[in-house]
């Protein structure tokens, strides 16, 4: 037998059995992977999120594999075919492929022409010529045809003449070949090794293609294609402008695909005994195994691999977006400032929404700076009066369309009137227009037109870009590469699993959070969110953690895996404010008793805490680990893990592709990582890419280990390409700051 899932588990993850038993446990009981994460790290041993989420995913993957381990058996055994050795085969396979390979002699399937010529009794002929390549096929067929006297059906099936005959027995044999399991496995390993993706480009809709140029005339081995290379020739492909092919290494060359057996067909031969000695039937065998290897067996890998490639590719694609997507999330705040947000526009006009410290609206607007009618005082008047109007201190202007111009706009406001002390900061509008037509956005904003909401957006961002994403579908916040080409449940899934992980490690003030953000606390959903607020609404704000409780919905259960990522400020009892968990509050009176001090002049402490011996009060309930996290948490409560807010400066007169020159070195942030670089905003309307091989002067494997989403970066021109919009950047430097390698 294979060892245990738990055993398996164990070994794959490198942890130890009892960490993937306790593990187990709590998501089996319905605990989520933020509260394991946070408040159970006795049981698992401290594994984070992301090693909860991979356990949890292939936890899932392992019982499907079972259940379908237990139905081949099931069907096996129904057909009376099942033997001892191929139930351990079935038994000890560990991939589905695997066990798929073992179950194909056995599936149902259609009216092969195999099994026609099983049912003419051509069975013999086909084992006869394997097992004896003495025998001459034409003459040995002859025992097999019809007798033509014979009227009565089925007493001698037979087939009408010799070819047919011989057919027969190769469909038999070929079939035989294609369903054996161990060197199916055999093939597909070596055709992973050595298969080669070739792609040439479709001759009528070459001249058309300005996409895929790169790929007209392309092959790679396909172990080694990336993940965006590999999304881009399916893409290619999909659209109509590249064919692609799998061939052998050894197969490239045109000339030598129809000669001798390949390395794949000299295993099958071997795999059956079968080799040209001069024998009568060695021909026949021989043409028999080129039929079965370029007729079914590559025909299948080929799907199959290629079916992995593109799995492969998403995969990577999904945990790059993924990895993307966290960093915008956890981008840092502005804060609780009044924020003016300027959303661009020229012949609409820039859209102006003022919020409070809060995100609420307090007033809105819009200007025409901009052609046609070039009002450029009008609009600094009006921003002028609305800014001393509410006290604003931000401008969020949004990086889209006329976003340069409007970004002198603000500076020119400031300029004239420093007095309004006000910083502008250009902000990533990706989703924003989504967010304006959404229902989510009627249902906050039911008085603002919808021209208008966009600007709102933009100004809430800027404060906390997390509290406002979260009200946007990830998919539309455009981070990701080829992201309508992956498999969009599965991405769904993992980037939800992003937003819960980085809404729970900032935590959530209850009191002011949307239904938006509170749904995506452990635990919550969007009825008991709403629920949240209905009562806030109703009720008033929360003064403890345990009026959590009389809310609708929101039973004992849920209130253990979300309590303590929902945050009271203000509340009546200190440690609500924090990240310590309800449920260690009798440890935390402990230790103010010991201490001799009310928990206001324990927390923020450093000099009690830092004394206090962690081992005093670790027990069968509290472990170690937990009373150490809560004395960090009562050293700083509530700490937000997002790093200080900073933004980047564009260089003033670099406003379009036309404005750059080779040599530049300018100020960028960066909208988008890929496995193959970074994308860079350097305020031109179109982002530059920082190659993997040009982010550091040293190697790269992973460009995320250098750079993320929202990171200020300074860089360096190296090439523009107008035609095909594509700007060529470095990070690559000698020196210091600006001094160019």
């Amino acid at each position: 037998m294979l060892p245990s899932i738990e055993q398996r588990l164990a070994a794959e993850l490198a942890v130890k059995l009892a960490q993937i038993q306790a593990t187990i446990q709590l998501l089996d009981d319905g605990s989520t992977v933020p509260f394991i994460a946070r408040y159970r790290k006795e049981a698992t041993g401290g594994l984070d999120d992301v090693q909860l989420r991979q356990l949890a995913e292939r936890l899932h993957n392992l019982r499907e594999l079972e259940k379908r381990r237990a139905t081949i058996i099931n069907a096996i055994e129904r057909q009376n075919k099942m033997t001892p050795t191929l139930l351990d085969a079935i038994t000890h396979a560990q991939d589905k492929t695997h066990l798929e390979d073992l179950y194909l002699p056995y599936r149902k399937k259609r009216r092969t022409k195999a099994q026609i010529a099983l049912e003419a009794s051509l069975q013999a002929l086909a084992d006869a010529l394997l097992n004896d390549s003495r025998l001459d096929p034409k003459i040995e067929a002859t025992k097999y045809l019809k007798d033509p006297f014979t009227t009565e059906e089925g007493d001698n099936p037979g087939v009408a003449d010799v070819e047919q005959a011989l057919e027969g027995a190769q469909h038999i044999l070929m079939e035989r070949f294609t369903e054996h399991a161990p060197l199916l496995q055999t093939l597909r390993e070596y055709l992973r090794l050595h298969g080669i993706l070739t792609a040439k480009a479709v001759k009528d809709k070459q001249d058309s293609d300005i996409k895929f140029t790169d790929y007209h005339d392309y092959h790679e081995a396909i172990s080694k294609i990336p993940s965006h290379r590999a999304l881009a020739l399916l893409r290619g492909e999909r659209e109509g402008f590249l064919k692609l092919k799998l061939r052998l290494d050894s197969e490239l060359e045109e000339k030598s695909r129809n000669l001798a057996p390949n390395s794949c067909e000299q295993r099958i031969a071997q795999q059956f005994n079968i080799r040209d000695q001069k024998h009568a039937a060695d021909s026949w065998l021989i043409d028999t195994v080129r039929s079965a290897w370029r007729n079914k067996i590559f025909v299948h890998l080929e799907t199959e691999l290629m079916s992995n490639l593109q799995e492969r590719a998403e995969t990577e694609a999904i945990r790059v977006f993924a990895q993307n997507l966290k960093a915008l999330l956890l981008a840092p705040p502005a804060g609780a400032r009044v924020t003016i947000g300027l959303d661009p526009g020229l012949r609409t006009g820039v859209k102006v929404a003022i919020v409070d410290t809060t995100g609420k609206v307090l007033d809105t607007a819009t200007i025409y700076p901009h052609p046609p009618k070039n009002d450029w005082d009008g609009a600094i008047q009006t921003l002028k009066q609305l800014a001393q109007k509410h006290h604003a201190s931000l401008v969020a202007i949004g990086n889209g369309t006329a976003s340069r111009e409007t970004d002198h706009l603000a500076k020119d406001l400031i300029k004239q009137y420093p007095q309004l002390k006000l910083t502008s900061i250009m902000v990533s509008e990706a989703g924003a227009s989504v967010y304006s037509a959404s229902e989510l956005a009627s249902e906050e904003l039911p008085n603002l037109d919808v021209s208008l909401r966009g600007a709102v957006s933009i100004a809430r961002r800027l404060q906390d870009p997390l509290a406002e994403l979260v009200k946007i579908d990830p998919k539309s916040i455009g981070v990701g590469q080829y992201q309508h080409d992956v498999n969009q449940s599965q991405l769904a899934h993992t980037l939800d699993a992003v937003v819960e992980d980085s809404v729970n490690a900032v935590g959530v003030d209850v009191n002011t959070a949307s239904p938006a953000l509170l749904r995506y606390v452990a635990g919550l959903n969007s009825k008991i969110a709403h629920n949240i607020t209905a009562y806030r609404n109703a009720k008033g704000m929360f003064a403890i953690r345990t009026d959590l409780m009389k809310v609708t919905g929101l039973g004992t259960k849920t209130f253990e895996q979300a309590a303590g990522f929902l945050r009271i400020p203000t509340g009546t009892n200190p440690l609500d404010a924090s990240a310590v968990h309800p449920e260690s509050y009798p440890l935390v009176e402990q230790i103010l008793n010991d201490v001799k001090l009310n928990v206001s002049a324990l927390i923020g402490n450093q000099t009690v805490l830092k004394a206090i011996r962690v081992e005093k009060y670790s027990n069968a309930q509290f472990g170690l680990l937990t009373v150490k996290d809560i004395l960090q948490e009562l050293e700083k409560p509530g700490r937000d893990p997002r790093s200080t807010f900073k933004t980047a400066t564009f260089k003033e007169g670099i406003e379009s592709m036309r404005d750059l020159q080779t040599g530049m070195v300018l100020e960028g942030v960066v909208t988008n990582v890929a496995a193959f670089g970074a994308f860079v905003d350097i305020g031109v309307h179109q982002d530059g890419l920082v190659h993997i091989s040009a982010l550091s002067d040293k190697f790269v494997k992973n460009p995320h280990t250098v750079v993320k989403v929202g990171q200020v970066v300074t860089v360096r021109v190296l090439d523009i390409d107008e035609k095909r919009k594509r700007i060529a950047l470095t990070m690559q430097f000698a020196g210091g700051k600006g001094e160019i390698s």
